[in-house]
């Protein structure tokens, strides 16, 4: 017979009575609490507790436009962390832990910046902070994502409108109130809008100073790689350490930047200060210098401020220098590993001298947020949603094809730089047309370049830095990201082409289901033996002819609608083009605005050169800058 405790209980002394009761009272009240901890979790929340062990799952789950260049509604992800002690609010619970269900949302008051805010969130005594408005939604989750993966929790992120504050109140996201009233949208880089952000940065530091924790600031466009703290816990005597726009090493380990031989601009997107008197008083009169004069970007500000004087060296062996009023102790990131965009996409500073970088801030790129954005996917350090990975109607892709004389042989000059990439702009071309024709999204190949793009005059590459040549350079260096990204109408432009960057397939957060779906095209000469495709069709792989027609591609393709990913083993005469000409003058009209310029030719003004897309139907075309005025304009 089995235990039945209250027979058990009733049959013993009123003590063991009682015990038995208080058992079995703390039986139910535990299974009750348990029950409804697990019933009544908030399903809002983005990440998992644990999330360094996130699965593609448990990412983001956002209603994109066709070619994921907004975020228009931040849904929810079923995947709530264990819900921390009701002691806890929503300053000190665990990062991604969203509030609880039907709790309203304090008011805005509640989340006014202030010491006692901070200290919820401060550790060892040092808080880090980025900010930014609701138009930076991904980044900011992005940037949480990786701190959190790291095991940092000591952070803050300051809203710069409502909707941005919201969203991260419901995701379990530290957020507070920066009162700036800002604008949801994307900005863009130099308005005055832009320039607002900047000096609400300022006066940001300037608040938070003086609370005495240490600050480690920075811009949302940058992405933690590696935990940067116990690094600047090396340099306890630095009042201020700031990243730069170096790129040509001055140290070939992680030492600080030599002072003397740092003659870029010090970044502001990256830097970490202690609340000492000196850097406490350069924060204030770098605020009053902004407010006085509007059309004082900030970045120029803090360089001219710190720069008033500069040296001598703090000591002989930690790096440090006095700077500004002489008292301010400060030291300068090696751009190596602290990375700025051209650091890390274009020289990869840190694989060349076997480092493991930091951080890496998406600078030196040509195309807007866009542009940072598709850099940072291209380095697979981008945190999308699941559907980016599994996009309706599937994927296109192609093995490049690329004469090693084209890439290596003879001088890295113009004619070979413009020769590399003509010969890889065609092929995307015809991929460009596939991928229309039958509306698929086109994963874009590695793009290989000679020469670096900059926006002035310069013989190729950078002189003192180490860039390779070639080197596998960023998208934006050759096309127009944001202008591939952009909605043009289709009555005039043919149907939209999605995109997605080199190293997609490389991703981990590729779904499984993705990349088992798989079909690959092998071209053929037509009437060469089993080249023939109305009986070499299969779930593993065709042949199709060159040159096959628009009717031959809809016919072949019509059967494989349900395959994720068809790879061509070349875009080499793969198309014949469109049928109707309509459809090719709208694809033509859509395709030369995607390419842009290289830039810049020395001696010569103008010195930009624009890429053509039909390079190859001007037999004349010669990648020269414009020779008058009325030559310089885009292709179309």
């Amino acid at each position: 017979m089995g235990w039945i405790p209250f027979h058990d209980a009733a049959n013993s002394k009123p003590l063991f009575l009682t015990i038995y009761a208080t058992v079995i009272v703390g039986i139910v009240f535990s299974s009750f609490y348990v029950f409804s901890a697990i019933y009544s979790a908030d399903s809002s929340t983005w990440f998992s507790s644990s999330s360094s062990s996130s699965s593609a799952s448990s990412l983001i789950h956002v209603d994109q436009g066709p070619n994921v260049s907004q975020r228009t509604d931040w849904g929810a992800v079923p995947a709530p962390p264990p819900k921390s002690p009701k002691s806890q609010n929503m300053w000190t619970r665990p990062i991604w832990e969203a509030p609880p269900r039907g709790e309203k949302r304090p008011s805005l008051k509640a989340f006014q910046l202030t010491k006692t805010l901070v200290e919820q969130r401060v550790k060892d005594n040092v808080i880090i902070v980025t900010f930014g408005n609701y138009a930076f939604m991904d980044f900011i989750l992005t940037w949480v994502k990786h701190l959190t993966d790291l095991g940092i929790s000591n952070l803050l992120v300051g809203a710069m409108d409502t909707k941005l504050l919201e969203a991260l109140y419901w995701r379990g996201v530290p957020v507070f109130d920066m009162g700036s009233h800002m604008s949801t949208i994307d900005v863009g880089w130099g308005t005055p809008t832009f320039h607002k952000m900047g000096r609400e940065k300022v006066i940001l530091i300037d608040a938070l100073l003086p609370f005495g924790y240490e600050l480690l600031m920075c811009d949302t466009d940058m992405v933690w790689l590696k935990n940067p703290l116990p690094y600047l816990a090396r340099f306890p005597g630095a009042d201020v350490l700031t990243s730069s726009d170096q790129v040509v090493p001055t140290v070939v380990d992680d030492r600080l930047d030599i002072w003397q031989q740092v003659g870029a601009a010090y970044n502001i997107g990256i830097f970490h200060w202690r609340p000492t008197d000196s850097a406490k008083k350069l924060a204030r009169e770098w605020k009053e210098m902004l407010l006085a004069d509007d059309k004082i970007w900030d970045q120029n500000g803090f360089n001219d401020l710190v720069r008033r004087q500069l040296g001598p060296s703090v000591d002989e062996d930690s790096g440090l220098a006095y700077a500004y009023d002489g008292n301010l102790k400060l030291g300068l990131l090696p751009a190596s590993i602290f990375c700025s965009g051209h650091t890390y996409f274009v020289q990869s500073m840190y694989q060349q001298l076997r480092l493991e970088p930091y951080a890496v801030h998406t600078t030196f790129q040509y195309a807007g947020t866009d542009g940072k954005r598709h850099r940072l996917r291209e380095a697979k350090v981008f945190y999308d949603p699941p559907e980016y990975y599994d996009s309706p109607g599937g994927f296109l892709t192609f093995k490049p094809s690329i004469p090693k004389s084209l890439l290596l042989d003879g001088e890295h000059n113009l004619e070979s730089h413009f020769a590399l990439i003509n010969y890889q702009m065609k092929q995307i071309r015809t991929a460009l047309a596939i991928a229309s024709l039958l509306k698929r999204t086109l994963v874009m190949p590695p793009l290989w370049c000679r020469l670096d793009r900059l926006w002035f005059p310069h013989p190729g590459v950078l002189e003192g830095s180490i860039t390779r040549q070639p080197f596998l350079c960023p998208l934006d260096h050759v096309f127009e990201v944001n202008v591939m990204l952009k909605e043009f109408p289709e009555d005039e432009f043919g149907p939209g082409i999605n995109i997605r960057e080199y190293s997609f397939f490389d991703n981990p957060l590729m779904p499984k289901q993705v990349k088992d779906s798989w079909l690959d095209v092998q071209l053929c000469r037509e009437g060469s033996p089993g080249c023939n495709v109305t009986n070499n069709t299969s779930s593993l792989g065709i042949r199709l002819p060159k040159h096959s027609t628009e009717e031959t591609f809809k016919s072949v393709f019509s059967l494989f609608k349900d395959v994720k990913v068809i790879q061509f083993s070349t875009m080499q005469d793969a198309f014949l083009g469109f049928t109707d000409k309509k459809t090719e003058e709208k694809f033509r009209k859509r395709v030369k605005r995607y390419v842009g310029i290289w830039c810049c030719v020395k001696g010569s003004d103008p010195g930009h050169i624009y890429y053509d897309m039909y390079w190859d139907e001007k037999p004349n075309w010669k990648p020269i800058p414009p020779q008058a005025s009325e030559d310089d304009h885009p292709p179309w």
